[in-house]
């Protein structure tokens, strides 16, 4: 069921996802914050962070660490997510949302993933009540997984499944979300197609009009982590998102 009017904080708030999930939950008639550094809320140092939370009802938590190193990344999200569950047992507020990633707890030579267990973590340890959203992959990082997995014009990459998701359908299923009941537990949402990761990269390209080879290497790593079958997708009760590869590349093409 769906909540009247409330005040909900977006951390992470000005970014991809948390600018979309921000402007859905305005429509909607929410009073919403859109926390981030850029607004004066910084989640790592803790500034900003109560006084944004005065008077919430529900969180989102969308933020992303500045840095992907291990240290960095492992710090930042535990430390961020400790000032922010501190900040809202001040607050009392109701429902903590977290996104998190399929297959975080299937990866554990991947530094980012394993970031995000302990974000996870800390939101489970917390006094309040919790859903977490775990989302593949986005649309909107193909590019860049094609960039660090090209060498000498040729991409490599590993042959287990993929099936990655809009940035409009994972924000529409975290508005959703925060504004029902908590969870207590874990929602899994992925794109409408799986397939395996070569042949989803190789239909990328040839869509976005890229000559690039693509190479099915079982050696190649995704951000240092080993992918095995089903590392990158849920097992099985995801929601899946709307939007196709076909339809998300034809919008980036008109909005570009």
């Amino acid at each position: 069921m769906m909540n009247a009017r409330r005040k909900i904080v977006v951390f992470g708030g000005t970014g991809l996802i948390g600018g979309k999930t921000v402007a859905l939950l305005r429509a909607a008639g929410h009073d919403v914050v859109a926390a981030s550094p850029n607004t004066g809320v910084d989640t790592l140092t803790g500034a900003g962070v109560v006084e944004a939370l005065t008077g919430a009802d529900a969180v989102v938590d969308v933020t992303n660490s500045p840095s992907f190193e291990e240290a960095a990344v492992r710090r930042f999200f535990e430390v961020s997510g400790r000032n922010i569950v501190a900040g809202e047992t001040l607050a009392r507020v109701r429902h903590h949302v977290a996104l998190s990633i399929v297959g975080t707890d299937r990866m554990p030579d991947n530094a980012y993933f394993q970031a995000k267990m302990l974000q996870e973590d800390v939101v489970r340890a917390s006094a309040t009540p919790y859903s977490i959203v775990r989302a593949t992959q986005f649309y909107e990082f193909l590019p860049a997984i094609a960039d660090l997995g090209t060498t000498g014009g040729v991409l490599r990459v590993a042959g287990g499944l993929f099936q990655p998701i809009a940035a409009d359908d994972v924000a529409a299923v975290l508005a959703e979300t925060v504004q029902a009941e908590p969870h207590g537990g874990i929602i899994e949402i992925a794109g409408p197609a799986r397939a395996p990761f070569d042949d989803f990269m190789r239909r990328y390209l040839q869509l976005a009009g890229d000559a690039r080879q693509v190479v099915r290497d079982p050696e190649a790593r995704y951000f240092g982590g080993r992918v095995t079958e089903f590392s990158l997708v849920p097992l099985s009760n995801a929601r899946q998102g709307r939007i196709g590869l076909d339809t998300w590349i034809e919008r980036q093409r008109t909005t570009h």
